[in-house]
């Protein structure tokens, strides 16, 4: 039999020690995130734009204007990324390449748990839903119903976070949208099962990119005067800017209900634009591009009170008729002077987000156009695809 010196020995019970140490500690040590129930991270790591927590993520509305690229932002942060669209004749999108298709509408509770759960659940659930026309039946349908249907499958599935795209002007409300997206968010609050994050964009790039064409072509820009030279001013983001932000909502503590303030009023990186000022910088853009002498644009103010006697008229036939058609001719009316009277603006630094500025997007339209929306584009290259499709469609 050999017999170790002392020497030896000594070597030997260290090295058993240091091994039990170690086994301790591995066992002590909490396990190292699988892609369930990551979470949210600490604020001092958190990196916007960058960090993600590995959960499995449900984007609801996902071929909508925004949903589209938060489907493409998710994927690329490395989320399992389930797709929920309302034709499986989308899944040839390549926004939604590397991520999980399923079929749902989101009016339809039942089949929108068993589409979600079927894919294998969710930890987080992004709702791009939002009625097209801003008719009181279509806000009622898709920004409430639909909406809050998510919600209540988010917490049937037992998820931990929900993201709700909703809109910087529900904070002074007097539309119809606007009261169905705030019923929403009072249900988010309500409740306690899941977290949640509230993004509330000032406006879409689309939305203030509708007469482009027309000035290039030598058009009038057409603004509304608000009296002195005023005229309605903005900081619009650009989607894929959005679809980051509404991405770093999954696991930013700041931006979480439970660790820090769940709504987050957002606009782009410019200081804001008004109406009048966006037609001199599509006539710069049109120079840029062209790399031609910049032409002065032809500039056309309609008085305000326009509005006023269109909606009157309009709820006058609503009055009389008692017709649907009326009626949401009139919420047309409302939403129209609502934007052309009311600033779509953040100006705090923690309300800006992105890199790309709307000289970017006004360069990018006149170089390449545009999808044609009859909701925001009055003439437009490209194809007439949002035309075809129906007025209550899950866009963002």
């Amino acid at each position: 039999t050999t017999t170790l010196q002392p020497i030896h020995r000594a070597m030997l019970r260290r090295r058993v020690w240091w091994c039990l140490a170690a086994l301790g500690a591995s066992a002590l040590r909490p396990p190292a995130a699988t892609g369930r129930r990551a979470g949210v991270v600490r604020r001092a790591s958190f990196e916007a734009g960058v960090t993600a927590s590995g959960e499995r993520v449900c984007v609801v509305g996902a071929t909508g204007y925004i949903g589209k690229f938060v489907v493409q932002e998710c994927v690329r942060r490395g989320y399992p990324t389930t797709a929920v669209v309302r034709s499986t004749s989308s899944a040839a999108s390549p926004y939604l390449a590397s991520a999980t298709v399923v079929e749902a509408e989101a009016t339809d509770r039942e089949a929108l748990e068993g589409a979600i759960a079927e894919s294998g659940g969710t930890d987080v659930v992004i709702c791009c839903l939002a009625s097209r026309s801003g008719s009181e039946s279509d806000s009622l349908l898709v920004d409430y119903e639909a909406s809050v249907n998510c919600l209540e499958v988010a917490r049937r599935l037992k998820a931990r976070h929900f993201v709700l795209l909703s809109a910087f002007c529900v904070a002074k409300p007097w539309l119809k949208f606007q009261d169905a997206k705030l019923k929403t968010e009072a249900a988010l609050a309500a409740q306690s099962d899941v977290s949640y994050s509230i993004v509330r964009p000032t406006a879409f790039f689309k939305s203030v990119s509708g007469q482009v064409e027309i000035v290039k072509g030598g058009g009038p820009f057409v603004y509304f005067d608000l009296g002195e030279g005023r005229s309605a001013t903005c900081n619009p983001i650009a989607e894929a800017d959005l679809a980051m932000a509404l991405v770093d909502c999954v696991c930013d503590p700041t931006k979480s209900s439970k660790t820090g303030t769940p709504i987050w009023n957002l606009g782009g990186p410019d200081a804001g634009y008004s109406m009048r000022q966006q037609a001199d910088l599509i006539a710069d853009a049109i120079a840029d591009v062209d790399a031609a002498p910049r032409k002065d644009p032809w500039v056309l103010g309609v008085p305000i009170g326009l509005f006023d006697l269109i909606i009157g008229s309009l709820d006058f036939f609503a009055q009389l008729t008692n017709s649907q058609k009326w009626k949401d001719a009139a919420e047309f009316g409302r939403i129209g002077k609502y934007y052309a009277v009311e600033d779509m603006l953040t100006t705090q630094p923690a309300e800006k987000y992105g890199r790309v500025t709307l000289f970017d997007h006004y360069k990018r339209v006149v170089r390449d156009g545009q999808e044609y929306d009859p909701y925001t584009t009055v003439f437009a290259k490209g194809t007439a695809v949002a035309a075809k499709q129906g007025t209550t469609k899950a866009a963002a």
